[in-house]
């Protein structure tokens, strides 16, 4: 009996591998050896100190990320809350007592390792909110009553975050948390209420505004007015872009980067450098492999027959694409640099264990998608 019992777990894990989706796992694997080709050429042609640890923790995020999706859906479903809440005290700990660099206050330093409340909460914020609506009725979404539960669970940690500070993470919860609030039908009424309500406080959040986050702001308004101070990075990734032309100057032949002129070449700025070496066909084609990675995303939404999966999958494709268009848009000037890198092409631990979490999860929902499951079992 305990022979049959290990055979058949083993089969249902080999199934639950086999039903992944290797479209999606392809473009993720194709996604990180163009970012460790980059940051080959980032360090003028070497291995060290960014390529290799890179691919290096790609290959335990992957580990993860199928660990992740081999998981019963139930189990995410069953640990929402309890997820949700750890971050939070994660999040309070570090404003009593995180690692301070480069001017914020942002991790936990745990010796082997930091880590970084805030890319948690990207994923507890999502299975917080899905549980809770896939746990009411639609009378319930439609009630004032019915959004304030899930309006506090996305303010408190979106608070917290600005303190660190980090605008930017603290933006992209916010979005992702509309998004998931649209999904499930709330009325246009209260997000116009909420829109006129924020325009209305700007006044009062320039005023709590860090002179460097005004200055960025100020920067993105009009770069000129400090082209050797704040306004130097996107003054010399718009150099970089344009010079970059249609096909680029070639693999390890950019000379905004090898110059040194662009900082930050290998975290934020990564795609500025990119689009310099391998020019606007480049730049379209990585671009083009992120939209069939949201597109298949969306598409497991699309098919998912459970809501919480459902609602799962939407607000963690949306934290990517917020990534994606956050970083893409701000290295082209587009909206103000607020340290947003971009997934699997930039240098980072943090983001990269997030990101394929993220991915693991979706797999998992995608894997579940067309079975409507019983959360009480």
């Amino acid at each position: 009996m305990l022979q049959l019992e290990f055979a058949n777990r083993e089969e249902n894990m080999w199934g639950k591998i086999l039903r992944l989706s290797f479209s999606y796992v392809f473009l993720i694997i194709l996604l990180a050896i163009i970012g460790t080709v980059t940051l080959y050429s980032a360090a003028n042609g070497a291995w060290n100190p960014w390529a290799l640890k890179h691919l290096a923790r790609f290959g335990l995020a992957f580990v993860l990320m199928v660990g992740m999706a081999l998981i019963d859906v139930r189990h995410y479903y069953r640990a929402a809350y309890a997820f949700y809440f750890v971050t939070l005290l994660l999040l309070l700990a570090v404003e009593v007592f995180g690692h301070i660099g480069m001017g914020a206050q942002r991790w936990i330093n745990f010796g082997l390792f930091k880590l970084q409340p805030s890319e948690l909460m990207k994923i507890g914020l999502v299975l917080f909110m899905a549980r809770y609506f896939s746990a009411i009725t639609m009378q319930g979404i439609h009630s004032v009553r019915g959004v304030i539960i899930p309006a506090i669970g996305a303010l408190l940690p979106v608070g917290l975050i600005i303190l660190e500070p980090d605008l930017g993470t603290a933006l992209m919860l916010l979005i992702t948390a509309g998004m998931m609030f649209w999904a499930v039908g709330v009325e246009w009424w209260k997000f116009a209420l909420v829109i006129a309500s924020g325009g209305a406080a700007l006044p009062i959040i320039w005023s709590f505004l860090h002179e460097y986050q005004k200055n960025r702001v100020l920067t993105f308004l009009n770069p000129e007015r400090d082209p050797l101070g704040t306004g130097y990075h996107i003054i010399q990734s718009k150099i970089a872009f344009g010079s970059g032309g249609l096909w680029g100057k070639g693999f390890l032949h950019g000379t905004q980067t090898h110059l040194n002129f662009l900082p930050e070449k290998h975290t934020d700025f990564i795609f500025t450098m990119f689009s310099e070496e391998f020019g606007l066909i480049g730049s379209l084609s990585l671009l083009f492999i992120n939209i069939l990675l949201l597109a298949i995303g969306y598409l497991f939404a699309f098919r998912a027959r459970n809501y919480f999966a459902k609602l799962v999958i939407i607000g963690l494709n949306t934290n990517y694409f917020l990534y994606v268009f956050i970083n893409t848009a701000m290295v082209m000037g587009v909206l103000p640099v607020v340290g947003v890198p971009l997934p699997l092409i930039s240098y980072g631990g943090t983001v990269m264990f997030s990101i394929m979490a993220s991915f693991g999860i979706i797999l998992c929902m995608s894997n579940s998608s067309t079975k409507k499951l019983s959360f009480d079992d």
